[in-house]
């Protein structure tokens, strides 16, 4: 066992795991934040995703000891200090971009990581930017919408499916 320390959310946390433990199942089965989801275990659905030190990681990819000393966000450190839902929460609220909510949480740490990158993207690079996160229940044209609109785009532009 190692013990690792990291902040998470704004919060220092440490934990003792096995060498093998996956950043997913630290954040999921020891600090019980599981908002965080596990869908394949091969890093194809993009479900686990979170950020650490700023860049999108998906968190089944990454031993839980390789994030020490680092900045974690997941989704539950997502909304406002007050409890309300951010900019990107409400768009994907208010545009339907999630139906089963599976998905949900990777794709709002994914457009978070977009946009940081590139505040006012276009329909296609929303698209490809959003290619490794899978939604099941095949809802990506709201999620597209729900994307544009928190970049502060009009939804109105983005053709009708």
């Amino acid at each position: 066992m190692t013990q690792i320390s990291m902040v998470v959310n704004g919060t220092a946390m440490t934990g003792d795991v096995a060498d093998q433990t996956l950043l997913v199942d630290f954040l999921r089965d020891d600090l019980r934040l599981t908002g965080t989801h596990v869908g394949c275990d091969t890093s194809q659905c993009g479900a686990c995703l979170v950020h650490v030190n700023g860049l999108a990681v998906k968190s089944c990819t990454m031993f839980a000891r390789e994030a020490q000393d680092a900045e974690v966000a997941t989704i539950e450190g997502q909304a406002m200090a007050d409890g309300q839902l951010n900019a990107i929460q409400q768009a994907f609220q208010t545009h339907h971009g999630l139906q089963c909510g599976f998905c949900t949480p990777g794709m709002i740490m994914a457009t978070a990581a977009l946009l940081q990158d590139n505040p006012k993207p276009t329909e296609d690079q929303i698209r490809n930017y959003l290619e490794g996160n899978f939604c099941r229940c095949t809802g990506y044209h709201n999620i597209v919408r729900a994307v544009f609109a928190a970049s502060g785009q009009d939804v109105s532009l983005i053709a009708a499916e």
